[in-house]
């Protein structure tokens, strides 16, 4: 209902004498106006017409500031809304803008303050629309864009880049979800293999039957299944880069092996008897700490120093705060234009709840969450009550609801152990190794 170039303008009172001014006086100023007294006719004229604005009061008879704002972004959810409010009613104020609101203005006030308000408010849809329009102009970062204002991921840029210029076997650790395949690809992309292939496998997905010949391929008829000659990895990957992801999980029988390809450069493919030179230069990266591993006997020493060369530690998110707000940019940028969404940006108070969650989860947690709000934000700002943090069940409350012995002790050990699994990102053997039992045995009590 933008007449020309006025800016239309729903004023909101329950007081007439205030409607009436505001009506008057922004008339004066080259607004369209129209002033009603009753929340229940603004919400009728909202439905039927479109304003660039409405100046609402906070505190009404017949309908509360924070009832009549939700109902007013319900209808409509990009409308703009400035609040009235006298001074008691300012920390009411504040909650509806973090609701949503754009601002609000401390009554009593002058009316330059007011067209102030006003101006600002379009000033700063404007901007948010030319940042929507220059994200859709930019493309996406690229998956190897690594956010290093903490101090621990620069340290983890440089060594990354340093190792980059040479062809040294690196280990990069670190816990699930923390972004240790983008750091092996951020190597790969700097170095000179980098137009080469970048070959991932991740060995923990792999059975424990498949492992060797993932790793080395096999020849037709070396057992029932092989039907041809299949490259394995390190052949696969040519003269660029094999990332095996979850090194840890290699079991112990194929360790010897996997040695003597790095030893010799050379491998030879189940089933062959010909051994196959080897150009790849390798980046082994874990989650699961190799030093524990080597104590209880399932890593082989000799296997550890020849892939701990140049060995990078990427921090969890929890030990990296400053990096968390562009992560969050990045992350929604990224989720804008998978789900062809034009959010701006994330509220004050939605971000401190971002900053201070521990993020068990770490960088991969944070990414899936932002999408999440992203798809189910009704708002272009995401509002604290769009971010889905888990819900999680401490120990002492588990004891708690069992304590009657209502609850059998198989449901709460398996509710301690799925907790255990959520805060390992859903990494069977790092559970496993922390509650003391093989992975055979976390299955069976996750089955019950």
């Amino acid at each position: 209902m933008t007449v020309g170039s006025r800016k239309q303008v729903l004023v909101l009172d329950d007081d007439a004498g205030v409607v009436d001014f505001l009506c008057e006086s922004l008339s004066e100023k080259g607004f369209g106006v129209t002033g009603v007294t009753s929340p229940r006719e603004a919400l009728a004229r909202i439905k039927t017409d479109s304003f660039d604005l409405v100046v609402t009061d906070v505190e009404m008879p017949q309908m509360r500031g924070t009832e009549l704002l939700s109902a007013i972004l319900a209808e409509k959810p990009n409308q703009l809304v400035l609040l009235m409010t006298a001074f008691g009613s300012i920390e009411l104020a504040v909650s509806t803008v973090r609701s949503g609101a754009c601002d609000f203005i401390a009554k009593p006030f002058k009316i330059e303050a007011m067209v102030f308000a006003i101006e600002r408010a379009f000033r700063d849809r404007q901007i948010r629309r030319d940042i929507v329009r220059l994200r859709k102009m930019v493309p996406v970062e690229s998956p190897g864009h690594i956010v290093a204002e903490s101090p621990a991921m620069r340290n983890v840029l440089a060594t990354a880049r340093k190792a980059a210029g040479v062809d040294a076997t690196i280990l990069v650790t670190g816990e699930t979800g923390t972004g240790k395949g983008v750091v092996a690809r951020l190597i790969h992309d700097s170095s000179a293999r980098g137009d080469r292939p970048f070959y991932h496998l991740n060995c923990a997905s792999l059975p424990p039957a498949l492992v060797e010949s993932e790793l080395f391929g096999v020849r037709r008829g070396a057992f029932t299944d092989a039907k041809e000659d299949r490259l394995g990895a390190f052949v696969a990957a040519g003269d660029g880069t094999l990332f095996l992801d979850e090194v840890g999980e290699i079991p112990l029988e194929v360790q010897a092996k996997l040695l003597h390809v790095l030893e010799e450069g050379r491998v030879r493919p189940l089933g062959g008897t010909a051994e196959v030179p080897i150009r790849a230069r390798l980046i082994a990266a874990t989650n699961r700490p190799l030093e524990v591993l080597l104590q209880e006997g399932l890593f082989r020493q000799d296997l550890y120093y020849r892939l701990n060369i140049i060995r990078i530690e990427v921090p969890p998110l929890r030990e990296r705060h400053e990096d968390i707000v562009s992560l969050v940019d990045l992350f929604l940028n990224r989720a804008c234009e998978r789900q062809s969404r034009s959010l701006i940006g994330v509220s004050a108070a939605a971000m401190r709840q971002l900053v201070a969650y521990r993020w068990p989860g770490n960088v991969r947690e944070l990414a899936n969450l932002i999408e999440r709000a992203v798809v189910l934000s009704d708002h272009d700002t995401l509002l604290p009550e769009n971010l889905d943090f888990p819900k999680r069940v401490g120990v002492s409350a588990l004891l708690a609801d069992g304590a009657d012995g209502s609850v059998p002790l198989e449901e709460i050990e398996r509710a301690y152990v799925r907790r255990v699994l959520e805060s390992h990102g859903g990494n069977k053997a790092g559970a496993a190794r922390i509650l003391g039992i093989n992975r055979r045995t976390l299955y069976r009590k996750l089955k019950g």
